[in-house]
């Protein structure tokens, strides 16, 4: 019984499109590096932050309420597609990519914050984890902000011509890169909330 249920867990991996294994792979990668600086900067916080506690950027919180809001903006995506409502996908992925620029917008507001209480980069480890964190979150968020851009002139295009906009619909390509920008978007949204309610908890 387990032997069946290792050959289904292998053959399910086998069977998976090269995109999606790409795509998980990477998101299995993101999560350790931002394991590994999470733990950093609790190490570091735990020796700084007795003499030299941190501020926490205002805007930090503006900006995870936007990126919950965009988490209910790319659920939609998918469930819009399947009832053949391309014109929701778009507007659906604007929504989405809009309020990831405003969160990036709103966490370097964050920094603006930081540095003007004198929290600077080249300052003490635990600050510059903040930058550091925050940081390489917007990087990944960045790259799936020019990936929704490019699906928005993709669906725009299709919209143009019933014929292309029939096969666009029934495509289980398209289907397939719907969901997986969908799922890695809410998993940067997830990863920002671990981050966010840690440095709460801690700072």
């Amino acid at each position: 019984m387990v032997s069946e249920n290792k050959t289904h867990w292998f053959t399910r991996i086998e069977n998976m499109h090269p995109y999606q294994t790409m795509m998980y792979l990477g998101m299995v990668g993101s999560g350790l590096i931002f394991s590994f600086l999470l733990v950093a900067f609790l190490l570091s916080q735990a020796t700084f932050s007795f003499f030299n506690p941190l501020y926490f950027p205002k805007f930090f919180v503006v900006s995870s309420f936007v990126l919950l809001l965009s988490a209910y903006t790319a659920s939609q995506i998918v469930p819009q597609y399947c009832l053949d409502q391309t014109v929701k996908v778009r507007q659906y992925l604007w929504a989405t990519l809009l309020l990831g620029l405003g969160f990036t917008g709103f966490q370097l507001l964050g920094w603006k914050e930081l540095a003007d209480n004198g929290i600077n980069f080249q300052g003490l480890p635990s600050g510059s984890f903040l930058y550091v964190l925050s940081g390489i979150h917007i990087v990944h968020l960045v790259g799936a902000m020019v990936f929704a851009g490019k699906l928005i002139y993709k669906v725009r295009a299709c919209e143009k011509d019933h014929v292309r906009n029939l096969i666009f619909l029934s495509n289980p390509f398209d289907k397939m890169v719907f969901r997986l920008f969908a799922t890695y978007w809410k998993f940067m949204d997830l990863i920002w909330i671990i981050l966010f309610f840690t440095l709460i908890w801690v700072i």
